[in-house]
């Protein structure tokens, strides 16, 4: 054993002997071909400023709006999802936070309505899987003030969880409705 621990600290020490002397060694140019320099394409990616030249002023980035940039994503329509009767099922996912989908339907009004007080209390966030339009999110919403609701297809949820429908609760130990 200490004959390889002996071999392992030679061949680091030669190693490190060897990069250092390649270190100091100064550069040899083997081939130059001229042509243009390459540094003005390589200045922008210096972290160190330029002191000939004044960096250009950088545009400040527009940020747009949450109402604007939610708009643009509806309508939204998961197609593996529809209102309807979900079995209560145990699951686990530790670490999961309370999650709950509902639709813009009256079986998923009616359901936010009821569980309101118990969603707020579990702090859970709400996926709206199926809504047309801003207008009809925004009624969701005053239905349960004090809640998160956003649009987001719950398709892929849908297959890795196993669902076909909605309103559900799904927690880090089961889903129901």
């Amino acid at each position: 054993m200490n004959h390889i621990v002996l071999i392992a600290a030679i061949g680091l020490l030669s190693t490190t002997t060897v990069f250092a002397q390649t270190a100091s060694a100064p550069l040899i140019v083997v081939e130059d071909r001229g042509g243009a320099s390459a540094l003005p394409y390589y200045r922008p990616l210096n972290p160190q400023p330029d002191k000939a030249t004044p960096p250009a002023p950088m545009p400040a980035p527009r940020a747009g709006n949450t109402a604007d940039a939610e708009a643009a994503m509806l309508p939204v329509r998961s197609t593996e999802l529809s209102p309807g009767e979900v079995q209560r099922r145990v699951i686990r996912a530790p670490g999961l936070t309370a999650l709950f989908l509902i639709g813009d339907d009256e079986r998923s009004r009616a359901w936010l309505r009821q569980r309101q007080a118990a969603l707020r209390e579990l702090q859970a966030v709400g996926l709206v899987v199926n809504v047309e339009s801003a207008t009809a999110l925004a009624e969701l919403r005053r239905l349960a003030p004090g809640l998160t609701l956003s649009p987001a297809s719950g398709d892929d949820l849908a297959q890795r969880l196993g669902l076909r429908h909605y309103p559900v609760l799904i927690t880090s130990t089961g889903v129901e409705q």
